[in-house]
C-alpha cells in the first residue's frame, strides 16, 4: 500500500478546485484532499466571487502542500473558473497532471492513487489525453449527472488498452474529478470560458480527445455530493439557455467533433432536450430560455479568454512549456555530448524544385539542428538546373557537415531515387527530408530521443505553410503512440513522410522503398510495422511542409487511382486488411482521387488537418501546432 503523502520521482499533481457560495461542501472536498493515501502536489483554488464566508475559510485554509488562492471579483461560472484555475496552475506549478474538480467532490482515499497508478501504466509516449474518475452519488450508486458513454467506434486496441488497467475508452468526460494531463492543454488549450456553466467540460474534454485517447478509470472514484440524484433535467428553467447555446457553439464553432459525431450526438441532444421540456414544470420558461441559446449560439461564437475574463484579471500568465517541449540537451554536434547515435540525412532534389528552397532545407537539418547529422546524402533524381547543381557542388565542398551526391542520370521517381541514397548511407539511422520544408531546429534531438527507446520508425507532426514559413495554414496531427499507429494503419498513412526519422536496417528488410510507386512510403510503413517494426510519433510539429497549388492536384487524376487500387489490392493479398476494409478503403479513398481538387482540398483538411490556434487559447503552442 502506498503511503500517504506524495511520492518522490511520480507525476507533479496539481489540483483545481473552483467554488461558488458552498462553503460546507468545499471544505469537505479540501479535508478529503488532504486524507487520501497520495496528496496532490499542489492545491489552486478558484473562488468565484462567493457571498457566504468562504473567502474567509480561504484565507486561512492551511494544507500540507503547496497552495493558491485566487479570489475572482464576480462570478466566471464554472468554465470561467476552470480556465483561470488550469491556466494558474500551467504558469506557477509545474503539473503533469492537472486534477479539476468542483466543490461537491469528495474525494476518497484512494481516488488520486488509482489516477496516478493508470497514468504511470502508459508509456511516455501513450499517455491518455485525460484520465476521468468513476463518479458515485452519496449512496454509492453511480451518479447519472457524470456516467460517461463508452467512445463509439473505438478501435479493438484501444478497447484492449483500456480494460487491461481497468479503465474504459471514452469520448468526453465532467469536471467531477478530472485529471488532465498538462502538456495536452498546453497544445489545444483551456476551456472556453464564455460558455459559463454547461458543456463547458464536453467541449474541453471531447477536444482534447478527438485524436487522443480518454479513459475512465474503474478504481479511481469520487462522491458527488449534489442535492439530488438526478442527472439535472428536473427543471432547467432560465439555465435552458445556456445549454443550447453552448451545445450550438460546440456544434458549429469548435474543432472537439468530427462530422459523424456531430450527427450521433446531436440526435442525443435532442433527444436530452425532450427530456428537459417534459420533465420542468415550467416548460414556457424553458421554451423561451431555449430559443434565446439558439438565436444566440447561431448569431456568434465565444468570445476568446482574454476578453471574457478580462474584468478579474485575464488569463495568468502562460506557462513555459514543459522540459520534453524544449532541447534535450544543449549539444551542437552529432551526439558524443548527448549520448545519441550518429545518422545520415536523406534528402531528394530533382528538376522542379527551387534553388533557395533547397538550400534553406539543407540549412534546417544541418546547421540550424541542436543535434547535426554525421553525414547528408543528396539524392539528385535526373538533370536539375545550373542554380541546383551550384548548390550541390556547394555542400560537397562545405566542411560543417559531409555531403554525399547521388547523381542519377535520368529521372527515376522517389521510390527508386531513395532507395539509391540509402545505399550511400553509412549510419543506420537515417532522416528523411524534402527538399522544399523546413525542420524545424529540435527535429532530431526529439526523434532520437524515441529513438532510443527502442522504436524502428518516428515521425512527427507537420505544419503546412506556403512561402512565408511564419504563417502556417495548418496542422497534420499524428497518431502519437505504436497502438493508436496500427489502429489507424488499415485506412490511413500513421506518419508524415518528410518527417520520418527510422532505422535503415529495418526498411532494407521490408524490402526497401519498391513495389508501389505513388504509395511508396505508406506500403513500406504497412510492411515494416506488421513486421515487428515497432513505431512512434512526436504529437508536436517539428517539420513545415510546403503546400502549393498543385499539392492537391497531383493527390487525384487516374494515376493516383490506379496506385490506390494496387495499394489496396496489396494490403489485402498480405492480409493486412480484411475484405470489408477493403471495400471501404477503394470507396473512400478511391472516390477521393476523383473528387474535383477543390473538394479534395477541403475534404482533406476539415478530416485530417487542424488550423493553428489563435494565441488567446493556444497556451504555449509552439508554431504550427493547433488548438483542438
Amino acid at each position: 500500500m502506498t503511503e500517504p503523502g506524495t511520492v518522490p520521482g511520480a507525476p507533479r499533481v496539481v489540483a483545481v478546485v473552483v467554488s461558488y457560495n458552498r462553503r460546507e461542501l468545499l471544505a469537505r472536498s479540501l479535508a478529503a484532499l488532504t486524507e487520501g493515501l497520495r496528496l496532490p502536489d499542489a492545491l489552486v483554488v478558484v473562488d468565484n466571487a462567493s457571498t457566504d464566508g468562504s473567502a474567509d475559510f480561504l484565507a486561512g485554509l492551511d494544507v500540507p502542500f503547496e497552495y493558491e488562492l485566487v479570489r475572482l471579483e464576480q462570478n466566471t461560472g464554472g468554465a470561467g473558473g476552470f480556465a483561470v484555475g488550469m491556466a494558474a496552475a500551467l504558469a506557477r506549478h509545474s503539473p503533469d497532471l492537472i486534477w479539476v474538480m468542483d466543490d461537491d467532490t469528495v474525494p476518497l482515499r484512494g481516488t488520486l492513487d488509482e489516477a496516478v497508478r493508470l497514468w504511470e501504466s502508459c508509456s511516455a509516449i501513450d499517455r491518455p489525453a485525460f484520465i476521468a474518475s468513476r463518479v458515485v452519488w452519496t449512496d454509492g450508486r453511480d451518479h447519472p449527472m457524470n456516467t460517461m458513454r463508452d467512445r463509439w467506434g473505438a478501435s479493438s486496441e484501444d478497447v484492449a488498452f483500456a480494460h487491461a488497467r481497468r479503465a474504459r475508452v471514452v469520448r468526453s468526460a465532467s469536471f467531477v474529478s478530472l485529471f488532465v494531463d498538462a502538456d495536452t492543454v498546453r497544445a489545444l488549450g483551456l476551456p472556453v470560458a464564455d460558455f459559463f456553466l454547461w458543456n463547458d467540460d464536453f467541449e474541453f474534454t471531447a477536444r482534447l480527445a478527438r485524436r487522443r485517447l480518454g479513459l475512465a478509470s474503474l478504481d479511481s472514484v469520487v462522491e458527488h455530493h449534489t442535492r439530488l440524484y438526478d442527472s439535472n433535467t428536473a427543471d432547467v428553467g432560465d439555465r435552458f439557455r445556456f445549454e443550447v447555446r453552448n451545445k450550438m457553439w460546440t456544434f458549429f464553432r469548435s474543432p472537439a467533433l468530427a462530422p459523424v459525431e456531430k450527427a450521433l450526438y446531436g440526435a442525443s441532444t435532442l433527444r436530452r432536450w425532450g427530456v428537459m421540456v417534459r420533465s420542468s414544470p415550467r416548460p414556457r420558461v424553458v421554451l423561451r430560455a431555449g430559443f434565446e441559446g439558439l438565436l444566440e449560439g447561431l448569431s456568434r461564437g465565444p468570445r476568446p479568454n482574454e476578453e471574457v475574463l478580462a474584468p478579474v484579471g485575464g488569463v495568468p500568465d502562460a506557462a513555459p512549456s514543459r522540459p520534453q517541449d524544449a532541447p534535450l540537451a544543449n549539444v551542437t554536434a552529432h551526439g558524443e555530448d548527448g549520448g545519441f547515435p550518429e545518422f545520415s540525412v536523406l534528402l531528394p532534389v530533382y528538376a522542379g524544385d527551387s534553388a533557395a528552397r533547397v538550400r534553406r532545407a539543407i540549412a534546417s537539418v544541418t546547421t540550424d539542428q541542436t543535434v547535426a547529422p554525421s553525414q547528408l546524402v543528396i539524392v539528385r533524381d535526373g538533370p536539375v538546373g545550373e542554380d541546383i547543381e551550384r548548390l550541390l557542388v556547394e555542400a560537397e565542398r562545405d566542411g560543417s557537415v559531409p555531403a554525399d551526391v547521388v547523381r542519377l542520370p535520368a529521372g527515376v521517381g522517389l521510390a527508386e531515387a531513395l532507395d539509391a541514397g540509402l545505399e550511400r548511407c553509412r549510419h543506420d539511422v537515417v532522416a528523411r527530408m524534402d527538399a522544399d520544408d523546413v525542420a524545424l531546429p529540435a527535429r532530431f534531438e526529439r526523434q532520437l530521443a524515441l529513438l532510443g527507446q527502442g522504436y524502428d520508425i518516428v515521425g512527427s507532426a507537420i505544419a503546412e505553410i506556403g512561402d512565408d514559413e511564419a504563417r502556417p495554414f495548418a496542422s497534420r496531427p499524428v497518431p502519437a503512440s505504436h497502438r493508436e499507429i496500427m489502429a489507424q494503419l488499415d485506412f490511413r498513412t500513421p506518419f508524415n513522410h518528410p518527417s520520418v526519422m527510422y532505422r535503415a536496417s529495418a526498411v532494407r528488410a521490408a524490402g526497401g522503398y519498391r513495389g508501389v510507386p505513388d504509395m511508396e512510403d505508406y506500403w513500406l510503413w504497412a510492411r515494416m510495422l506488421h513486421g515487428g517494426s515497432l513505431g512512434a510519433n512526436v504529437p508536436d510539429v517539428l517539420v513545415l511542409y510546403r503546400v502549393n497549388d498543385g499539392a492537391y492536384v497531383r493527390r487525384g487524376g487516374k494515376r493516383m487511382l490506379v496506385a490506390e487500387l494496387r495499394l489496396q489490392r496489396r494490403m489485402l493479398g498480405e492480409r493486412y486488411i480484411g475484405p470489408l476494409g477493403f471495400a471501404r478503403n477503394v470507396l473512400v479513398r478511391g472516390l477521393y482521387r476523383l473528387v474535383p481538387t477543390g473538394v479534395r482540398r477541403r475534404g482533406y483538411r476539415t478530416a485530417f488537418t487542424e488550423r493553428p490556434a489563435p494565441a488567446e487559447q493556444s497556451g504555449t503552442a509552439a508554431p504550427g501546432e493547433a488548438a483542438g
